[in-house]
């Protein structure tokens, strides 16, 4: 299958090693905006010889080339678009470290060690105009064990995420892909835990019907709510005060 992959850091490079070892042609990668630094991910795809895309601060619908079938997600930041996905045949899938829809939001596996969960996993799921809300294709649990860091956390639930975002591929491949359609009722969202709010200004809120925009009123009830069920935005005013609930 041709993908074009969007990710960064170890994560994104060993999803990309795996896609090549399963014999998928990478016909792009996008990896995390420019930085001072470039990522693992983009030193794999340079070593590789991979059409890489760099030096751009948004990802745009003419990056993704001719014939693409899939646009997979690992560990990206990147706002993809629904231009960007109907370039695709397949369109997307994402990887998110949590079982979805819990824990919607950049740092899923600080918060479910942080407010105490008992257990975690990973979803492999359909990227559409809703972060993280997309139908759920393959999701498996990760027990976490008593006194583990988040970082603990993250070493059970990495190779959990390659392995997943690998057998989907080839589930599509295949034409044996079914998805499940997350449940609203059950959805969580948290915000970042220490660097700035996700932008999602032209992505649906959770639980919403319109986009939302730095000019909508923030409705009282969301005011100080710490399950911020229709304006994920604007989860809460202190970060430092929903860290210490």
């Amino acid at each position: 299958m041709k993908i074009f992959l969007c990710g960064q850091r170890t994560f994104g490079k060993e999803v990309c090693r795996a896609l090549l070892a399963a014999g998928h042609e990478i016909v792009g990668v996008a990896p995390a905006p420019p930085q001072k630094r470039k990522d693992k991910l983009h030193g794999f795809a340079a070593v590789q010889g991979l059409p890489l895309v760099t030096d751009c601060k948004s990802l745009v619908s003419s990056f993704i080339p001719d014939g693409t079938e899939l646009i997979v997600a690992a560990h990206s930041h990147w706002l993809i678009s629904g231009q960007c996905l109907s370039r695709a045949r397949y369109g997307g899938i994402g990887f998110h470290p949590s079982l979805l829809p819990r824990h919607r939001g950049k740092d899923a596996v600080r918060w479910a060690v942080h407010m105490g969960d008992y257990v975690s996993g990973g979803t492999v799921y359909r990227l559409t105009d809703k972060t993280d809300g997309g139908d759920i294709l393959r999701q498996e649990l990760v027990w976490i064990q008593p006194g583990w860091s988040y970082h603990d956390l993250w070493a059970a639930i990495f190779p959990v995420g390659v392995r997943l975002l690998v057998e989907t591929v080839r589930d599509l491949e295949n034409g044996t892909a079914q998805g499940t359609e997350q449940d609203e009722r059950c959805a969580t969202w948290e915000p970042s835990w220490d660097r700035p709010r996700l932008e999602r200004k032209e992505l649906l809120a959770l639980g919403g019907s319109a986009p939302v925009s730095d000019s909508d009123t923030i409705p009282p009830e969301c005011v100080d709510c710490i399950r911020d069920c229709a304006w994920c935005t604007y989860n809460i005013a202190d970060p430092e005060t929903y860290h210490r609930r």
